[in-house]
């Protein structure tokens, strides 16, 4: 692998590394035009193990403006990142995977409460692994697809474990 070569590789990596820390930002921010436009034009998130839904990226933007109304405060922490690039005989490729754990504590909105104070702990936490598939567009790296799988979740007074997945 020639000096050059290995930069790319390192700036690849970068890259990608600043779409996925984008996708938690956007997601916590609630900035759903920022989060469709991570995705390629035919890019599809599968939030089902999650009890969510699947589908394209701008109707999963969608759904989620709705659905995150419910937790007014959230941070998803996406930890442990593999980024595997696809490899054309010693160069780096259009092509990425990436799996990455997540925790992703939220809060409830309180009723009557136009925004969140005193007590923030999370009303829910969950835990699990996100499997990201991105390719290199013009503008840059884009995820084509993001698969949520969920391996444990934390209501008040309950925990859960994703049955197969830990």
């Amino acid at each position: 692998m020639t000096q050059r070569v290995a930069l790319a590789t390192v700036m690849d990596r970068l890259a990608i590394d600043d779409v996925i820390t984008g996708y938690a930002v956007t997601v916590d921010d609630g900035d759903w035009p920022a989060y469709e436009a991570l995705f390629t034009p035919d890019g599809r998130a599968d939030y089902t193990e999650a009890g969510g839904v699947e589908g394209p990226a701008g109707e999963i933007a969608r759904w989620l403006t709705g659905t995150m109304r419910l937790f007014p405060i959230r941070q998803h922490l996406i930890v442990n990142r593999r980024i595997d690039l696809q490899d054309l005989g010693g160069y780096p490729g259009d092509r990425a995977q990436v799996r990455a754990d997540y925790l992703n504590p939220m809060r409830l909105a309180r009723e009557g409460e136009a925004s969140p104070a005193g007590d923030t702990a999370p009303d829910f936490v969950s835990g699990g692994r996100y499997t990201f598939e991105l390719h290199r567009t013009d503008p840059g790296w884009r995820i084509r697809s993001v698969t949520v799988h969920e391996k444990w979740r934390r209501t008040p007074g309950t925990a859960r474990t994703v049955p197969g997945t830990g």
